[in-house]
């Protein structure tokens, strides 16, 4: 992948005023694009392009909520009015919500959690793909193992269901999405270092745990130390890049083999 990858492309990526989504954002705007950032937290995005421009670069701040119709549109035309197109696009707003024994997860908080990991990811790409049709693209999902490999964490069932969504979205697009030279593949990465720990509730953690005893240090690969923001963005590049022009539907999990053991 070279630095030539990435120059006049326009790209957008939810959630990015922190965690994964930054780290994405700033990684391709690193390599050339112009990156509109998507968010509910205005300060948080402001600050993430504030770094792109320590870089030489640009982008734009796009404040919507995932889950709601109306504000995802208007983001989404706001960017193309600005920019005139869109050639990647990230979905990785998501929340852990709510984490509790099945009978004890309430409704609501049930639906907050599909709402905008599931509901949002939809709604990114309903209305992304009808800006990359004309010319192409590249979309990445930021899934999980949590869904797809692993389902050991006591309580996410609601995560776990919307997680394991994602990816189904991803494979079945693939082959929607290819006539229209639209690349879509997932990451899912293991334990990394993000703040996504502020937005998790856990309830009665042992009602719903089974108990397990794993090898002392379950991330092989690093000793147990989860991985790195800039491991999961070098992914997330790597997938929007011509350098896997012909890798479409497939999940990348990044979890230094943590789901290999769980």
């Amino acid at each position: 992948m070279t630095r030539s990858d990435f120059d006049g492309r326009k790209a957008l990526v939810t959630g990015a005023g922190s965690g994964i989504g930054k780290g994405a954002a700033l990684r391709l705007a690193a390599e050339g694009a112009f990156v509109g950032l998507l968010g509910r937290t205005e300060r948080e995005l402001r600050e993430t392009l504030d770094e792109i421009r320590a870089l030489g670069r640009d982008g734009m701040v796009l404040i919507a909520d995932v889950s709601r119709a109306d504000e995802m549109q208007a983001a989404f035309e706001g960017f193309v009015a600005q920019t005139g197109g869109l050639d990647i696009l990230v979905a990785n707003a998501g929340i852990n919500g709510t984490w509790a024994p099945i009978d004890e997860l309430m409704p609501d908080e049930f639906d907050q959690t599909v709402a905008i990991n599931l509901r949002g990811t939809y709604l990114t790409l309903h209305f992304g793909v009808g800006q990359m049709k004309e010319n192409g693209g590249a979309i990445v999902v930021v899934s999980s193992i949590n869904g797809t490999r692993t389902f050991t964490t006591p309580g996410a069932s609601a995560y776990s269901a919307t997680k394991a969504a994602q990816l189904a979205m991803v494979q079945q697009l693939a082959v929607e999405l290819a006539k229209h030279r639209i690349r879509i593949n997932a990451v899912c990465p293991g334990a990394i270092e993000t703040k996504i720990e502020d937005n998790t509730a856990v309830r009665n953690r042992a009602g719903a745990e089974e108990p397990v005893e794993f090898p002392n240090g379950d991330i092989p690969l690093t000793d147990g130390e989860p991985g790195s923001v800039e491991a999961v963005a070098e992914a997330i590049a790597f997938l929007a890049s011509d350098a896997a022009s012909h890798v479409t539907g497939s999940p990348l999990w990044i979890d230094g083999g943590q789901s290999l053991l769980r």
